[in-house]
């Protein structure tokens, strides 16, 4: 009698599983049957915004199914981040990240405190750019030249302010560079995004900051604000009269990069779907047209060559943050 009740509690199993499995892969195949949330952890008007919502608008097109960009700003991006990393791994929540992902982790470490997400709890679809950032100040400032600001900076210290999107973020960690490969002193004034960072250096708040071209492309076509400087190599085709920190003589390099990502353990099926969804919209006439408006272009990177290059720049960034070490 017992062997006989371990026998069918055995194949009642069996079935429960089989059952499961079978439930599983339909929903995979059935995916998406709802709309999909992209969070993008800043506010409107930065760098992971302005490629994220023609990204979104194009995966939506190739799913079926509306991609609905969520700014969710606070920390450096990290709040936004910290979400898509603890939610259902179902597909259903994107991350729209830029490079300050793999340098939060270990800000967190470094500033001894419990960190909002690790790497690891998060898995790579696709790079979609990877652009330098642009020194840039107001078009009335007295600044013509970078000589001419990095000349004030030095004989000012502590008197010039730069803004950023947050500690350690994209538009700090450049800035951190550029203090310590010139030794000179800029004061940091940490906003919750590009976007406010943005609007602080227009009204005369801040005196300068560095981020993502498509963050300033439109205030510098308008003359609002001039950019003096960039940390990518040779010149830019958004900037083309703009000149390199390495070709000025100060040898640093920083890409403010995005990239699309899902909480980790996201089923292989679902994956596959958004690595075909984002192809289509790297290649997307009408989301390189609004890529093109921002001053950016896609650097398209799929899955596995994405995943090797944020491995890497995360080994790069980890040393990077223990230099600058803890900040305010």
């Amino acid at each position: 009698m017992t062997s006989r009740r371990t026998h069918l509690i055995g194949a009642w199993a069996l079935s429960l599983l089989s059952v499961c499995g079978t439930l599983s892969a339909q929903a995979q195949e059935d995916y998406p049957s709802r709309p999909i949330t992209m969070v993008v952890p800043f506010p409107p008007g930065g760098v992971a915004d302005a490629v994220g919502r023609p990204v979104a608008e194009a995966m939506g097109r190739y799913l079926k199914q509306s991609v609905v960009v969520e700014n969710k700003g606070g920390a450096g991006g990290g709040i936004g981040m910290g979400q898509v990393a603890k939610a259902k791994p179902d597909g259903y929540t994107l991350l729209m990240a830029l490079s300050s992902l793999v340098v939060l982790p270990e800000a967190d470490k470094v500033l001894k405190r419990a960190p909002l997400f690790q790497l690891d709890q998060l898995k790579a679809i696709a790079r979609f750019s990877a652009d330098p950032t642009v020194l840039v100040v107001r078009a009335e400032s007295p600044w013509k030249t970078y000589a001419e600001f990095m000349a004030y900076v030095k004989a000012h210290p502590a008197k010039v302010s730069f803004g950023s999107s947050g500690n350690y973020g994209t538009m700090h960690v450049p800035m951190e560079q550029l203090k310590a490969a010139t030794s000179s002193y800029m004061l940091h004034v940490p906003y919750t995004g590009a976007g406010p960072a943005v609007m602080a250096l227009l009204s005369g708040q801040i005196e300068a900051l560095s981020t993502g071209p498509s963050s300033v492309a439109q205030q510098i076509k308008a003359g609002k604000l001039r950019a003096l400087a960039h940390w990518g190599e040779g010149r830019l085709a958004s900037l083309p009269e703009v000149p390199s920190l390495k070709e000025l003589g100060v040898p640093i390099a920083y890409a403010q990069w995005s990239g699309l990502f899902v909480p980790a353990h996201t089923p292989a099926g679902v994956v596959e779907k958004l690595r075909q969804a984002a192809k289509f919209a790297a290649a997307d006439a009408r989301a390189n047209q609004a890529m093109v408006a921002s001053g950016s272009s896609f650097m398209f990177q799929d899955a596995p060559e994405f995943e090797r290059y944020v491995q890497t720049d995360a080994k790069d960034m980890a040393a990077l943050v223990q230099r600058i070490g803890k900040v305010d």
